[in-house]
């Protein structure tokens, strides 16, 4: 047991850590460039998706800006001392000079490091000797004759190729291969070849186009100034230039203004490789892989350069990898539309529903208002039955006066003694007190006519008048000292002055009902009108035994009456009419000193628009 114990411990020392997984990815040019950012990308999600604590170290070469048998020497004693401690398990470069710096350093770097190529071309492959067999991956194809043959079908009317490439080494290997491509065509334009020039040339050149050129280019490193480009910023400036169509051969040109191309992602490349490189870190031997000849090529297309040059939508494959286009309304807010159609139809259902109920208020409303109508005018009747007496004697005091002045003048003239002016004195009594029985008259047909309800603007106190005047004779009548204090200005309010003399009355009655048993010295009803910025304040106010503090919580609800005979349909009938004109109604007492009923109405301000405080 101890031995096995302390072969355990020999073999595994205290302190020692599991092997990590390390990949070093080699780039050929520098870190910014669009073609390295999704290569990279890829390689990383390859990675991660067996093991995402896999160590991935990333070193550019930075060609062509940097290049040469120095540069080269001091680049390999760079990696070789950086990673010397802890050297890659797979080594993994991208493009053709990165190949070439791999396979020349390895013996010194990492000599039995596998290495796995993404981003080369298969014609530079096939142009060099074998690669060793513990160098793998799989190469694309730069589609140029796809790419120049898909331009001439989507512009047939084309008549003049140009060919754009640059000055630098890789530029010189881009152009051999696109003449080649494009000498297949040579049969149905002309070719022009734009090579190793000044930018400015190039741009120049390409601005003389016409509408029946068609310009095919890679994009270039270097131009025959000296002046350092991406292939990607170096096709922008040139589709800026042209006033004919641009197409290349690199996905990462989609959006600079091509129209597009038979392309391989880069993105795809780097994924291959990492899954190449996953395949090896977890030991498989690389002549046992199973790998494709070359990575799919495929068509892509700015939708937007689409539709600029009049290409016919149709003539675009149903396999073509599209950028940039507009998806129909169906397709972007489908789900948008969906909720939105529901919505709209729960909505739809909804309003329906609540204009029926609407209607069915209305009507229920309407049928409320009639009630509350008809019962106001049975409660003016109820009022006219109590001041029965009173009346009779405010038009029997008039007529009995007319009656004993028309006798009189009777027996002058029948003595023959009349005198004119004796006669017009009488007939002037007699014109004064017909129009007081008729002014009588008029207030109680006014109050009890059954009327449609009106809103115009009055004075309340002319209201205040007619009040007072109606209810003068009952006030006499109970010896109560009924007295008026109106405003000193016009108070106009809007209403119905029907029915706000109706409760001006039910609360005069009310409060002369009050001092029904006390001393005659105490019979007092004072009604007051005041007049404010934005209304006006309507008191009534007695000197009775006053309200208790649990009767006046509930006075104004219907039914409720402290009266031996009373319905309680007054206070409440009054409150609603009150409401009615935008007012408000509102009761004080203090036991034993009386009461003050106080309404407040909304008041139209003199060269306003309306009522002020009206809702």
């Amino acid at each position: 047991m101890a031995i096995g114990v302390l072969l355990l411990v020999l073999l595994h020392p205290v302190g020692a850590e599991p092997a990590r997984r390390h990949v070093l990815v080699l780039f050929e040019n520098n870190r910014l460039l669009p073609a390295n950012v999704l290569g990279d990308r890829g390689i990383t999600s390859a990675l991660a998706e067996v093991d995402r604590s896999t160590e991935i170290s990333t070193e550019f070469l930075d060609y062509p800006r940097f290049s040469g048998a120095a540069y080269g020497a001091t680049v390999t004693r760079f990696l070789k001392e950086k990673y010397a401690a802890r050297p890659p398990g797979v080594v993994i470069v991208a493009g053709d000079r990165a190949l070439d710096f791999a396979l020349n350093t390895r013996s010194e770097l990492f000599p039995h490091v596998p290495v796995v190529h993404v981003g080369v071309a298969r014609s530079y492959l096939a142009s060099g000797p074998p690669l060793p067999d513990d160098v793998v991956g799989v190469p694309f194809d730069r589609d140029f004759g796809g790419t120049i043959g898909q331009a001439l079908q989507w512009h047939p009317q084309a008549r003049h190729l140009v060919l754009i490439t640059g000055a630098s080494e890789h530029d010189r290997n881009w152009e051999e291969e696109l003449r080649q491509a494009a000498g297949r065509f040579e049969d149905r334009v002309s070719i022009e070849t734009l090579a190793g020039r000044p930018i400015a040339e190039v741009l120049k050149r390409v601005a003389e186009l016409g509408t029946d050129a068609v310009v095919v280019t890679p994009g270039f490193f270097r131009d025959g100034a000296g002046s350092l480009f991406t292939p990607a910023d170096s096709v922008r400036l040139i589709a800026q230039a042209a006033p004919a169509p641009v197409y290349g051969p690199f996905v990462t040109f989609i959006g600079t203004g091509v129209v597009g191309g038979w392309m391989t992602s880069f993105e795809a490349m780097g994924r291959e490789g990492g899954v190449i490189a996953n395949q090896l870190l977890a030991g498989q031997a690389p002549s046992a892989l199973r790998l494709p000849p070359v990575m799919p090529v495929a068509l892509h297309v700015d939708w937007r350069q689409i539709e600029r040059w009049g290409i016919d939508p149709a003539a675009v494959p149903a396999d073509a990898i599209v950028r940039f286009r507009s998806p129909g309304f169906w397709q972007t807010y489908s789900k948008e539309a969906i909720a939105v159609g529901l919505a709209f139809l729960l909505q739809s259902l909804l309003l329906t529903a609540l204009l029926v109920e609407r209607n069915r208020r209305r009507r229920a409303q309407s049928s409320v208002d009639q009630y509350r109508f008809e019962l106001a005018h049975a409660s003016r009747l109820a009022v006219a039955g109590e001041l029965t007496g009173s009346i009779a004697h405010e038009i029997n005091q008039p007529l009995a006066a007319i009656l004993s002045n028309a006798a009189a003048a009777e027996m002058m003239l029948e003595s023959g003694t009349a005198r004119p002016g004796e006669l017009k004195d009488i007939l002037a009594d007699i014109r004064r007190d017909d129009l007081r029985a008729s002014e009588v008259i008029r207030r109680l047909r006014a109050l009890l006519a059954k009327h449609e309800v009106e809103r115009q603007p009055f004075d309340l106190n002319e209201i205040l008048s007619d009040v007072i005047a109606l209810l003068g004779a009952e006030a006499r009548r109970r010896r109560i000292a009924l007295s008026a204090r109106p405003a000193s200005e016009t108070i106009t309010v809007v209403g119905d002055r029907i029915q706000l003399q109706q409760v001006l009355i039910n609360l005069i009655m009310n409060a002369m009902d009050a001092l029904a048993d006390t001393p005659e010295e105490q019979r007092n009803v004072t009604v007051s009108l005041e007049g404010a910025a934005t209304g006006a304040t309507i008191r009534v106010r007695d000197r009775g035994h006053g309200i208790t503090g649990d009767h006046l919580a509930k006075l104004f609800e219907s039914f409720f009456t402290t009266k031996r005979k009373g319905i309680g349909l007054g206070l409440s009938i009054a409150r609603t009419l009150v409401e009615a004109h935008g007012g408000t109604i509102a009761a004080e007492s203090v036991p034993g000193e009386g009461a003050v009923f106080t309404i407040w109405l909304p008041r139209v301000v003199p060269g306003g628009s309306g009522w002020i405080g009206a809702t």
